[in-house]
């Protein structure tokens, strides 16, 4: 069913965005809205986010000292347990695994992350990486395994193999093709976690030069309230750079879901920047 079609998406109440959730089968009570730490959030607007129910950290690739320092604070607050971190892993060596997984955790100053999230997989990883990960999870270093990608019809074929407890999708009004061909092909019963990336499209939605005339150009808590609304997403994740962003990050929570009028308008702002730009396939 088209996005704009789906009687969930009409879900009137701010309740939907300001309240926890469960992450599909990991039964992690998580904000609706997710914060990457490789953007340069300043520690103050993080524990802002935080204190407003925003909890998912992702410490991927890219680490700025903002997090990591909000995260100590949070720990020192004695609030470890309130905390869902999602340490990624772009190791494609089965031995080094391990290791990287303990220096982002010594980083943090913590013993485990929630979920470690095996980072940029377009196919299935091979058994050996798959093992070790298991092995991290049977120590104790994580609990949750999680993996994330851009080929989206692999993600089906991963469900079927029981091992991953969270996907992590691109997801945005210009590409819409994981309605199709993720988000309705998972089992509902025992779903992973629903985590998406890139809601503004890098950007691009938020550029009045892509935007069609006669449109007025989405702000970047239009794009997370658009993703927020479909009715599997569980987590949204952002990247603010500045306290500027990150509060328009939280009008988010205050707004709560589009209308059906405000879900047209982003899809039809969407299929305009789809077809006026190029990154990665254009579905």
């Amino acid at each position: 069913m088209p996005i704009e079609n789906d009687p969930a998406f009409l879900r009137s109440g701010k309740m939907l965005f300001t309240q926890k959730r469960t992450l599909g089968k990991t039964g992690l009570r998580v904000g609706p809205l997710g914060l990457a730490a490789g953007y340069g959030a300043p520690t103050r607007a993080i524990m802002e986010a935080f204190e407003k129910g925003c909890n998912y950290f992702y410490w991927g690739s890219m680490r700025k000292p903002g997090m990591a320092a909000a995260i100590r604070n949070i720990r020192g607050q004695g609030k470890r347990d309130e905390i869902v971190l999602a340490l990624q892993s772009y190791s494609r060596s089965a031995w080094l695994m391990q290791t990287f997984v303990e220096k982002g955790l010594r980083s943090l100053g913590l013993d485990h992350a929630e979920i470690l999230v095996l980072g940029w997989r377009d196919k299935i990883p091979a058994q050996k990486l798959l093992d070790k990960a298991m092995q991290i999870k049977e120590k104790g270093l994580v609990r949750f395994l999680g993996i994330s990608g851009h080929n989206r019809k692999l993600f089906p074929e991963l469900a079927k193999l029981g091992i991953f407890d969270l996907f992590q999708v691109r997801y945005n009004a210009a590409h819409r093709g994981a309605e199709k061909e993720i988000f309705a092909l998972l089992p509902p019963e025992n779903k992973p976690g629903i985590v998406t990336y890139t809601a503004t499209r890098w950007g691009k939605l938020l550029d009045p030069k892509l935007t069609p005339a006669g449109e007025k150009t989405p702000s970047a808590s239009d794009c997370y309230r658009f993703v927020l609304g479909h009715p599997a997403v569980d987590v949204c994740v952002c990247g603010p750079k500045n306290e500027a962003q990150m509060k328009e990050a939280l009008r988010t929570l205050e707004l709560g879901p589009l209308n059906a009028e405000e879900i047209a308008r982003m899809i039809r702002i969407g299929d305009h920047v789809r077809a006026h730009t190029i990154f990665f396939e254009k579905k």
